[in-house]
């Protein structure tokens, strides 16, 4: 079975996603649309796909599904026009800013019974995936500690920052799904700190740079992640699963694997410092993982009610830094 999917948006998390399907196999990429006509027209002219509008796509028979790539502010609207074109639906993180827009687009999906699959491509890194695989495979016992570290290697445009949503909902997030994924509870409270200390106008523009996070689930379980927005030697990113048998972990995948020892010391390759770089294997494995599952029937493995739950974890850290105390996650979701 051969499917033919459109991608909207061809910026750059756009071209990743518009690579990755004309890469795998039973897949065509069968139109780009932007509102940036030569970003669109060169998208399409690099796969050999026409250029449409988002309406022409929607109404397309010859498009099996979608993959959303454009700005945050229009993923609902989109999501929910597409689901009621009955077209599967591939969104970036996040659905929305706004647990409430979100709980609307969600109830419009469940009422059409599209699939709709969320991108948490963490998830799909074959360094990550091993760790949880160990887990499930109980080779560690029953977790108690998942510690998450992620830093970036230096601050996005600071013109991003206002429109990003706060480090919470734009970089945190992704670190919120996993450690749900990993702890296997959902998490029951939330307690945040957060700094500016790698920029003064960070500051100024509403935001932070610096935090740490310490999640814990109704049994005890406890997930601490720490996320920066300054990483002088590389992007650092690595996870840690500790349980009743023993413990799991993933480390910083370097630019090579290849160790130098003399008598001066031991010395490796920098770590890898662009995350398009770091998880192109995770963009293809999630896009060939959409695919599978439409092919075969299967529930996505990234689903919207994860895009929900990833917002909410970072709806309570906000509130635990603000106010500086622990949040029950009863409050945000209303339970």
């Amino acid at each position: 079975m051969s499917l033919s999917i459109a991608v909207l948006g061809a910026g750059r998390i756009g071209k990743v996603h518009a690579a990755a399907i004309a890469a795998t196999p039973g897949a065509r990429l069968a139109a780009v649309a932007d509102a940036m006509a030569p970003a669109a027209e060169a998208l399409a002219t690099a796969y050999g796909c026409p250029v449409r509008t988002i309406a022409e796509i929607a109404a397309s028979s010859d498009v099996d599904a979608v993959a959303i790539c454009t700005p945050t502010d229009t993923h609902a609207d989109l999501i929910e026009m597409f689901a009621r074109a009955k077209k599967p639906i591939f969104c970036e993180k996040p659905i929305d800013l706004s647990l409430d827009r979100v709980r609307q687009c969600l109830a419009v999906v469940a009422e059409t019974g599209t699939p709709l699959m969320v991108g948490f491509n963490r998830r799909f890194d074959p360094h990550f995936a091993a760790v949880k695989r160990a887990i499930d495979e109980g080779r560690i016992g029953a977790v108690e500690q998942v510690i998450i570290t992620s830093r970036d290697p230096g601050l996005p445009h600071l013109d991003y920052l206002p429109r990003s949503g706060g480090l919470f909902r734009d970089m945190t997030i992704h670190d919120f799904d996993m450690a749900r994924h990993l702890l296997g509870e959902e998490v029951a409270s939330v307690m945040a700190t957060a700094s500016v200390l790698v920029d003064p106008r960070v500051r100024e523009l509403g935001d932070v740079d610096t935090a740490s996070v310490i999640l814990t689930t109704a049994s005890g379980r406890q997930a601490v992640i720490t996320n920066s927005r300054r990483a002088t030697y590389g992007y650092d990113q690595r996870i840690e699963a500790h349980g009743s048998d023993g413990m799991v972990s993933a480390e910083n995948q370097h630019e090579a694997n290849v160790t130098v020892a003399s008598a001066a010391g031991y010395s490796r390759p920098p770590l890898q410092n662009f995350f398009m770089d770091r998880y192109a294997a995770a963009y293809a494995a999630e896009i060939a993982s959409f695919l599978s599952a439409l092919t075969n029937g299967t529930p996505m493995l990234t689903t919207g009610h994860d895009g929900y739950m990833a917002l909410a974890l970072a709806e309570a850290a906000s509130r635990s830094v603000a106010e500086g105390r622990r949040v029950d996650m009863a409050e945000i979701l209303g339970g």
